[in-house]
């Protein structure tokens, strides 16, 4: 089943995009409106490339999904949560930082046995997001 997408993927990329010419220029972060709509992107996108319910990815407040398959919990807090902030989430997704790198430091909270979603990040390298420019 296809997940509903809520953001144009033309827009949600550009978005992206914006935010990793802002990262790369050492400039101040990119607009909430523009953190928000690369991370609403990135996180339907996560949704759709590993499609499923076992583990839920929060990056608050701008959104959450679940994904990745396996057994699905229907009550209560699910036993795999992924949680980080949208500065870091962003560079996950983009591969500026490994998922395991950013545990190991602290700035992402995993807990369950399925929260390890190394196998699905990044979803977009640089050089991907470049070619469009």
């Amino acid at each position: 089943m296809a997940i509903r997408r809520r953001i144009d993927p033309d827009e949600g990329r550009n978005a992206l995009e914006m935010w990793v010419a802002h990262s790369e220029a050492d400039a101040t972060t990119a607009d909430r409106s523009t953190l928000a709509t690369a991370v609403r992107f990135t996180l339907e996108e996560l949704a759709s490339r590993a499609e499923g319910n076992s583990v839920e990815v929060r990056v608050p407040p701008f959104g959450v999904t679940q994904c990745i398959p396996g057994p699905r919990h229907t009550r209560g807090t699910p036993p795999n949560v992924v949680e980080t902030s949208a500065q870091v989430w962003l560079e996950i997704v983009t591969g500026k930082t490994e998922f395991s790198a950013a545990l190991a430091e602290g700035a992402v909270d995993a807990s369950g046995t399925r929260a390890d979603i190394s196998d699905f990040v990044p979803l977009y390298t640089s050089a991907e997001l470049e070619g469009r420019r």
